[in-house]
């Protein structure tokens, strides 16, 4: 089956509709002139993810196998601010964009670091990344971003905002939602899109409370700024897949949404987006049904937006298994003949494989059952579809034998043991409102973004993994999570809040963990944004929906007084304006200010629409229970890679060693907590990985022998980059995510003040002749 949208099983009659429109559009397509030549798309670093195809693959033939143990910094640009940026760089015409400085965006010489221009304070601009577009004849050069939910374009040569894009410089994204601008919380995603020709394609970020923002999918145009097409990934009445949903459930169900990384075959016209989960992500009772296009792999004609075909890879998601991950474009050998596929990798260990034109599996996808939800309005979906050939990426289970035998004490593994045998875990099982539930992996396990990337030609998919579980308390009713909210005192001048929710992500110091660092937040964050985002969640941050509006308020005069307190000795960290060649502060006007949002029904979710009628009263989660990635053996995080011309897994091995295991004697650890990791593969046969241990390192394509590493000023979280540029080829790693955490409890490398690395921009090459 290709297509899972009903009990009823209608799979086959969906997917000879989803061919027949793919032999129309590729007829078509046949037609036109080929615009991009796509053999041309990885000698260069001008898109997220290095080339449309989000391959991270180049083709430069400088550093190989043998040369890469001689790489040396060449040049480092210090961000200056001690700020944790996701950033990712791009490289254009020599010249490096990146995000540093209290938010500014830095033109820098590709070959010595030097800076060109600062576009200033850019406070709210999405963290992962930008995207540059060129007109034909090479005029007209743009970065285009996002900046406080909405899209602005700066000239890529001058540094200054584009005033004639959109309305005045500013195209609203709150706006065309089908629902009262004000009422959304947040639409803007941390991933920049992807350039199609004079389309920007763009997913959202959109929370995961009840009555959050939809996650339409839309292309804008680069120049003007219009809206050109837009796709309801929650279908409306006479679309594709409506009858999946309850019938008013497009009016007040938010979330499919691609907050994740867009894949284009440019040649075929074809957008691949991997789509999250319907929200409120964990109790479905007002979302009976399997929820089409919830939490599929989703094929676009990129200048239409028009449907080609998808595939649901859970249905009526109860776990926050979102796909985030890069889809990834490969060309196989399947059975004797040449298939062009795509290789999509899942939070729930999955990878699936499908014909990219058709989206028929290469492979068998069984429909099998999987356990019922007891929670009252609840209906789990009674099938889940698994692959049947290629193996997980990550633990999909928690045995006994699994328990750790580095960070549990002996009376821990015997708790830990009857509490395996006493509370539900297993795959697919739906969380409980009687009880803990363990779910292995948990909702930042398996495959998140940045963690996938390919050798286009032979068939080879690289995948970062992660085996971390998750301990879910027990489903609460609004009384329930009232009741529980009122034992949170208010407590002016300490940190009991901070300790309660936020330090088991953040870390004890405010300086990251699996979250990012939250010293000086309120320079990136004002209140209101900050209030938004812990009422609807962001990305891997859950919905913090139990606290109440003092609670918000004191959590963030909180974190405030400790960076203010904290100051001195670091980086300056303010809006003044940096030091360098500034050519403007601030972006378009207006792209800065606060906007009033209409929180009708407060932390807890706004009412259901005038008329709609849903059966059942709503149930919240307290928090994802990532507090005990520790209870499991090595390895913690591990990079693989998939032959999928046979299927097959042809090497794997940990990422990373955790310090405090290697100091009780264990090796090949892995490192607890290590999502947002990036690669580069090269044409010469090498993997480049970074680390959430604070390493770079460099891998034999072919065997997974480790050949180089280099330790880095800071961990980082961005992606890294590689390029080409005066006859040498660099590679560059943001570094700049604090102190490197390690062990049971967050032990850091460095926790005081004076001894904070500083963060930047660290670029490698061979040394000059």
């Amino acid at each position: 089956m290709w297509t899972n949208t009903s009990k009823n099983s209608q799979s086959s009659q969906y997917f000879v509709l989803s061919l027949f429109v793919a032999v129309i559009f590729f007829a078509l397509l046949g037609c036109t002139e080929k615009i991009v030549d796509g053999n041309n798309q990885h000698r260069s670093w001008e898109d997220y993810g290095g080339s449309p195809d989000q391959s991270k693959y180049v083709d430069l033939n400088q550093i190989d196998k043998f040369n890469v143990k001689e790489l040396e910094v060449a040049w480092f640009y210090p961000t200056g601010d001690n700020k944790a940026y996701q950033f990712s760089p791009i490289i254009v015409d020599n010249q490096m964009f990146v995000l540093a400085k209290n938010n500014s965006l830095v033109a820098l010489n590709a070959s010595t670091g030097e800076e060109i221009w600062i576009h200033a304070n850019l406070t709210g601009i999405a963290r992962r990344g930008i995207n540059y577009w060129e007109s034909k004849d090479g005029r007209d050069k743009r970065l285009i971003f996002q900046i406080n939910d909405y899209l602005q374009a700066i000239d890529a040569t001058t540094g200054k905002s584009i005033l004639a894009f959109g309305e005045n410089g500013l195209v609203d994204l709150k706006k065309g939602l089908g629902r009262d601008p004000n009422s959304l919380v947040r639409v803007q995603s941390g991933s920049p899109g992807k350039i199609f020709e004079d389309l920007l394609l763009l997913g959202s970020s959109t929370g995961e409370s009840y009555m959050s923002t939809p996650g339409h999918l839309r292309a804008f145009n680069v120049v003007t700024g219009k809206l050109e097409w837009t796709f309801h990934t929650i279908p409306q009445p006479g679309e594709y897949g409506y009858e999946t949903w309850p019938k008013d459930a497009h009016k007040y169900v938010g979330g499919v949404n691609c907050w994740g990384e867009i894949s284009l075959d440019i040649e075929r016209g074809i957008a691949y987006y991997p789509l999250g989960s319907p929200t409120f992500d964990y109790y479905g009772a007002d979302r009976i049904g399997s929820n089409l296009y919830g939490n599929c792999i989703l094929a676009l004609d990129a200048r239409t937006g028009k449907r080609i075909w998808h595939f649901q890879t859970v249905h009526h998601d109860l776990w926050d298994y979102d796909l985030s991950a890069a889809p990834q474009l490969i060309t196989v050998n399947h059975n004797g003949k040449e298939i062009d596929a795509v290789a999509v990798a899942a939070k729930n260990g999955f990878l699936f494989v499908f014909n990219r034109v058709t989206g028929e599996p290469l492979w068998p996808i069984e429909e099998r059952p999987v356990p019922s939800s007891k929670v009252v309005g609840e209906e789990a979906w009674p099938t889940q579809p698994f692959p049947t050939v290629v193996p997980p990426i990550s633990r999909q289970e928690i045995t006994k034998e699994d328990l750790s035998i580095i960070f549990l004490t002996e009376k821990e593994r015997e708790e830990w043991k009857l509490k395996l045998d006493s509370i539900p875990s297993g795959l697919y099982t739906p969380l409980s409102d009687k009880t803990e539930t363990l779910a292995m992996p948990g909702p930042v396990g398996g495959v998140n973004w940045g963690m996938t990337a390919a050798n286009p030609t032979e068939g080879t998919v690289f995948v970062i993994s992660i085996n971390w579980p998750s301990v879910y308390d027990k489903l609460l009713t609004l009384d329930q999570l009232q009741n529980r909210s009122t034992k949170v005192p208010v407590s002016t001048g300490n940190s009991v809040i901070y300790q309660q929710n936020c330090a088991s992500c953040h870390g004890v110091n405010r300086t990251g963990l699996v979250g990012p660092s939250l010293i000086d937040i309120e320079q990136s964050m004002q209140f209101n944004d900050f209030s938004q985002v812990l009422i609807s969640g962001r990305g891997d941050m859950p919905s913090f929906s139990h606290l109440r509006d003092e609670e918000i308020k004191e959590l963030y005069d909180f974190l405030a007084d400790q960076s203010r307190n904290q100051s001195e000795g670091r980086g300056k960290n303010t809006s003044e304006i940096p030091l360098g060649p500034v050519v403007a502060v601030g972006g378009a006007s207006g792209g800065l200010e606060k906007r009033t949002i209409v929180r009708e029904g407060g932390r807890y979710g706004a009412p259901y629409p005038d008329g709609v009628k849903v059966d059942h009263g709503r149930m919240y989660l307290d928090e994802w229970g990532l507090h005990a990635p520790y209870i499991i053996n090595p390895p913690w995080s591990e990079i693989m890679a998939f032959d999928l011309n046979k299927g097959e897994i042809k090497w794997k091995r940990s990422l990373g060693e955790d310090s405090e295991a290697n100091k009780l004697g264990f090796k090949n650890t892995g490192v607890m907590r290590s999502t947002r990791n990036g690669m580069i593969v090269t044409s010469t046969g090498l993997v480049f990985s970074t680390s959430k241990d604070g390493n770079i390192y460099a891998f034999d394509a072919d065997n997974g022998e480790e050949l180089w590493s280099s330790k880095l000023p800071a961990a980082t979280q961005g992606l890294p980059a590689m390029y080409e540029e005066n006859n040498r080829q660099y590679l560059v790693i943001p570094a700049m995510a604090g102190p490197l955490k390690f062990g049971r409890g967050g032990n850091t490398l460095a926790t005081d003040k004076d001894s904070d690395p500083q963060g930047g921009y660290i670029v490698y090459a061979l040394p000059i002749d």
